[in-house]
């Protein structure tokens, strides 16, 4: 009866008070070492600071024990990775396109047996109609050329290529062995958008990104430089300029750069003062419409000596598109190349609602972008990139299949490096030293062996790729049709991607709707 008038917290200190005195009258008598007195009185510290604080209630109604709550709670997600999720749970990734990628970077068996785990009968399932007539596809033409007319310089850019993810957020040996990756392999490394390091000019070809914060060729009042950007856009390394207008993890959304984050060779790279918190706006300072945007890639089309430039965008308000689109035929401005980037693409950092409601999935934008450039005849003059998610041959295939030329990855080749998928790329702890600043977890990363790694994912995801549009019946990416790829709509439809996604443009054939009625 005593006990249960008690509070939690009263039993505790009872009981810690009771070790104490025992303790401390063995240790009189010299049964135990002084080193047991330590115990009672930490206990008895945690206890004190448990009962005293007003932050966690858990920890005040429950002193000491409340801790295992979050103690537990901090290493959830590996103990659900490793122990409870299914082969197809894990997101953004699930173990099996994570393990793909192992597999294929470390260039070991890439062959799955006794039969597929997915679903083919669930709502959503995708999936391609082989053909009992296949071809074999040749890898030679796994390449596109960027730059029309206006372009001196066009660069013939393989179909599958690094996304941006700039120096800052990755670290200076994750950004080499990406760059050596992509030599290796004769395939581009978009710089992100903070600028040219060192770490990029190893020998790889560079897609040079521009931001809203003009990293690398900015003027100490953040506005765009002309002269710096002229010196760097004619690196021989670099072979295209993208302009980021927006990206699909976080759309109109601005960054910032800690001062504790800005050391003297981040701002070296940048162009900015060192120790000191630089902002990225949400938008561009150096043009505020769609003819000003036209006129600023023509300028650093001239100030790079005619390399190819284009414009990276996560698109939303669809009318904005279509402005700009609009405004090449007024002012006969043609960019070489847009970037479409799909809401499911990832980032370091970004708030919740931008995350997860924000922007137009990949799939969507892409046949709204290239259905735009046909109906004002542009579409043979740019090239479309395409990037979200994309790390099988099946992937690439589907976009090229909605109008893609071309395709990025950026968390495949962050997996191809040893990417664990922890989600702590914010935490600048990421624990196999890709996504940190900290020299004592990025120092094992080697570049020697990762780049090799790199240059392996890319060399047999284009392997299956040439394989699955083989089967196909396609001898070249060009001759991908949406036809032959479906979704299954409902229990007993599955209906073409022709039919799906290009009702409006193509006609639609008996064969492209599969009824299971």
């Amino acid at each position: 009866m005593f006990l249960k008038k008690l509070a939690v917290h009263q039993i505790i200190w009872l009981t810690i008070l009771t070790f104490l005195i025992i303790s401390c009258a063995l240790t009189y008598f010299h049964y135990l070492s002084y080193f047991f007195l330590i115990v009672p009185f930490y206990l008895l510290y945690l206890l004190v600071m448990d009962t005293f604080q007003s932050s966690h209630t858990v920890k005040k109604n429950y002193p000491i024990v409340g801790r295992f709550r979050y103690f537990l709670e901090s290493f959830r997600p590996e103990i659900r990775q490793y122990f409870f999720e299914g082969e197809l749970d894990g997101k953004p990734f699930n173990r099996r396109q994570r393990s793909i990628v192992y597999q294929r970077a470390k260039n070991v068996k890439q062959t799955i047996s006794f039969g597929m785990q997915d679903d083919p009968n669930r709502i959503g399932y995708e999936w391609a109609a082989h053909s009992i007539y296949p071809k074999r596809a040749d890898k030679q033409y796994f390449r596109t050329n960027v730059g029309n007319t206006q372009c001196l310089q066009p660069y013939s850019a393989s179909i599958y290529n690094i996304s941006a993810m700039s120096y800052g957020a990755l670290s200076k040996t994750a950004i080499s062995s990406l760059n050596k990756g992509a030599q290796i392999g004769g395939f581009a490394h978009n710089t992100g958008e903070g600028g040219i390091s060192d770490f990029h000019l190893e020998g790889g070809d560079l897609i040079w990104q521009i931001g809203t914060g003009y990293f690398g060729c900015r003027n100490d009042d953040g506005t765009f430089s002309d002269e710096l950007f002229a010196v760097k856009s004619n690196y021989p390394q670099v072979k295209m300029i993208e302009l980021k207008l927006s990206q699909g993890a976080k759309p109109g959304h601005g960054g910032l750069l800690p001062g504790e984050k800005n050391t003297p060779e981040i701002a070296k790279i940048r162009n900015i003062q060192p120790h000191v918190a630089v902002h990225s706006p949400a938008g561009h300072t150096a043009f505020t419409n769609s003819v000003e945007l036209l006129q600023f890639l023509s300028k650093m089309r001239a100030l790079s000596n005619g390399k190819p430039v284009g414009f990276k965008i996560c698109i939303g308000r669809q009318d904005e598109f279509i402005s700009i689109i609009r405004a090449m035929k007024d002012t006969g401005i043609v960019p070489d190349f847009i970037t479409i980037d799909g809401a499911e693409g990832g980032t370091g950092a970004a708030p919740l609602e931008f995350i997860d409601y924000m922007g137009m999935a990949l799939a969507d934008a892409l046949i709204f972008a290239s259905k735009v450039l046909k109906e004002y005849e542009l579409r043979d003059q740019i090239k479309l990139m395409a990037s979200g998610k994309i790390i099988t041959g099946f992937d690439i295939a589907k976009a090229i299949s909605l109008g893609a030329d071309a395709c990025y990855s950026a968390r495949g080749m962050m997996f191809a490096l040893g990417c664990i998928q922890a989600l702590q790329c914010d935490s600048g702890k990421c624990p196999v030293g890709i996504a940190t600043q900290d020299e004592k977890l990025y120092r094992g990363l080697d570049i020697t062996d990762k780049s090799v790694r790199v240059a392996h994912f890319h060399n047999n995801t284009m392997k299956a790729f040439a394989e699955f549009i083989g089967a196909c019946g396609f001898d070249n990416p060009k001759a991908i049709t949406p036809d032959v790829f479906y979704r299954r709509i409902d229990h007993k439809t599955n209906e073409s991607f022709t039919s799906l996604f290009f009702n409006d443009l193509e006609k639609i054939t008996n064969h492209e709707k599969i009824n299971l009625n």
